[in-house]
């Protein structure tokens, strides 16, 4: 099965603390380290997971973290087709607490995958799924091209300025910045699935039709929540392109959220 990511990538510092600090105040982080995340990161390698590869469109930075990001997703089983922009490769900070929850700082503007970039896209064309997490509308038609198509609403303008249809939006029904109604897009997605973190979530058709899902059991004790959300869309993305019934497709992607809870940081520690 072939499939590919749309999305941008930051280099991350995770600090494991018993609490994110209070102002003023210094805590004592009990491990830390770094590694390529953000959401084409996180997607591109849960992806990469399921289907024995995946292809990443994306934007880098022309140093040595940019180089080092491209590196870690290609040990991870990534095929990097990536950009490079001038400015520092962006980067990010992260806290665990002791309850799994992180709390996040981004340093720098987003990289992001245009249209306009020398890369392959008319390769998406015969690509089984594509999950759209950022990049411009350009980038977007050209991801229409899968057989399968689906995008996360964190980018509902530049759905809306593409004018294509998706085959799924996957939004936070928690997340203001994820607010959608029907109407916001046209055409309207076929399917559109809200996550309610570990109460399931719930989803509608374009045609009408409605319903819940579950949650997944943990397969193991809670870590952090680092990429939980983008894992999920990576496992429906997966689903869909496989042909699973939508019950069947909810599960595997509630599964793959679920892994993600127990494992650290964007990829596990290794």
């Amino acid at each position: 099965m072939r499939v590919a990511v749309v999305g941008h990538v930051e280099w991350v510092e995770f600090a494991r603390v018993e609490r994110v600090p209070t102002p003023g105040e210094i805590v004592q982080a009990g491990e830390w380290w770094s590694e390529p995340a953000g959401g084409g990161g996180v997607a591109s390698v849960q992806l990469a997971r399921l289907a024995g590869g995946c292809t990443l469109f994306t934007a880098l930075g022309r140093d040595r973290l940019g180089e080092r990001a491209r590196e870690e997703l290609t040990r991870l089983g990534v095929a990097v087709e990536a950009a490079r922009h001038e400015e520092p490769q962006r980067r990010g900070f992260t806290f665990i607490d002791r309850g799994g929850e992180r709390t996040i700082t981004i340093l720098g503007e987003k990289h992001i995958a245009r249209g306009s970039d020398p890369l392959p896209w008319e390769s998406l064309g015969e690509a089984d799924a594509v999950y759209f997490v950022s990049g411009d509308a350009e980038a977007l038609r050209a991801a229409r091209a899968a057989r399968v198509l689906v995008a996360t609403a964190r980018v509902l303008p530049t759905i809306a300025a593409s004018g294509v249809e998706l085959d799924a939006l996957v939004r936070s029904g928690s997340d203001r910045s994820e607010r959608y109604e029907p109407g916001d897009l046209a055409p309207e997605p076929r399917l559109v699935v809200a996550t309610s973190a570990g109460r399931g979530g719930s989803w509608r058709t374009a045609g009408g039709g409605s319903g819940s899902y579950e949650a997944a059991p943990l397969p193991g004790p809670r870590v952090d929540a680092y990429g939980a959300g983008d894992s999920f869309a990576a496992g429906l993305t997966y689903a869909l392109g496989e042909g699973l019934r939508l019950e069947e497709a909810l599960g595997l992607a509630a599964g793959c959220g679920a892994e993600a809870l127990t494992r650290a940081g964007a990829h596990g520690r290794s």
